[in-house]
């Protein structure tokens, strides 16, 4: 099994730091993991970590997204054993590219991994800012010689409240599109049939109890857009045009709400099936690959 990487804040000093003048973004090599964004006065975005709550930042979730039926997934009738999110996010990227306003990450398939998750893959991260956004671009390549099936997430935790004075509970999530219908729950991390839309409208209004269930996931979800903050004030624009599937989740208390966009979802209870039959699975050809991508934009 590959063992957790823990969240050291005395390794800081490894992150790669990018600046447009208007933001400024920090990744830690270790997952990939975008851990700071802060705007021109320096104020922070992103979650404080606090651990009596949560000590992630904005893992990427590949090649599962959530968790998995008796956290194995099985490939031509074997099972392997894969724990919630997947591996990506508990390994180090090699640095391929850090410049002023672009960084680029990449994670290729070794002995470990595929202990895990039977296929020859490349996952590249690509962090760059222009202005007052921050664009994530990912590749998924599958450099082996048979199909492969793969999920993958986004798993931003940003700042709540915000820190342009407004309180928690001014705080909205609003979408660009109508979103009727309702959203999956989960029971015990898995995918336990559906749960009344908690919108007003296209907009979410933030509190604690939204969340004493777990995430709110949208499958599909109806918008490639939407906003985050309080007004008046600055607020988050978040677009994910490639990812069919939406969690947002935090837990009571916490400083932090997740906006995740994902390309995949955590198994349905009861599932035993092959891994590429999991709802939200791509499956990429012999050498093919998928672009994945998400920008955060400041709103003045």
């Amino acid at each position: 099994m590959l063992e957790p990487v823990q969240h050291d804040e005395s390794v800081m000093n490894d992150w790669i730091t990018i600046t447009s003048g208007v933001l400024t973004a920090a990744i830690n090599p270790f997952g990939a993991e975008l851990s700071s964004l802060a705007d021109a006065d320096g104020r922070e975005l992103m979650t404080d970590a606090d651990p009596a709550f949560w000590t992630g930042r904005a893992p990427l979730l590949f090649p599962v997204v959530g968790k998995v039926a008796g956290d194995v997934i099985r490939v031509g009738g074997r099972e392997y054993p894969m724990e919630k999110h997947g591996f990506a996010r508990r390994l180090p990227f090699t640095v391929e590219t850090a410049e002023a306003t672009r960084a680029v990450f990449a994670l290729e398939d070794s002995a470990a991994t595929r202990a895990q998750y039977p296929y020859a893959f490349r996952l590249e991260v690509a962090f760059s800012l222009a202005d007052a956004s921050l664009r994530v671009d990912v590749t998924i390549a599958n450099t082996g010689d048979r199909p492969m099936p793969a999920s993958f997430g986004f798993h931003p935790a940003f700042a709540w409240p915000l820190p342009y004075g407004q309180p928690r509970d001014a705080h909205r999530i609003t979408f660009a599109d109508d979103a009727p219908g309702p959203v999956k729950q989960l029971a015990e991390g898995l995918i336990a049939g559906d749960r009344p839309s908690p919108l007003h409208g296209r907009t979410l209004v933030m509190n604690d109890a939204l969340f004493t269930r777990d995430a709110l996931i949208w499958d599909p979800v109806p918008t490639q857009s939407l906003t985050y903050g309080a007004e008046p004030g600055p607020q988050l624009r978040i677009d994910f045009p490639d990812t069919p599937q939406l969690g947002i989740w935090s837990k009571p208390g916490a400083r932090f709400v997740c906006i995740e966009p994902w390309h995949g979802l955590a198994d349905p209870q009861g599932h035993a099936g092959e891994f590429r039959d999991k709802p939200g699975v791509l499956t990429l050809a012999a050498g093919a690959s998928k672009h994945v991508g998400m920008t955060v934009t400041l709103l003045p």
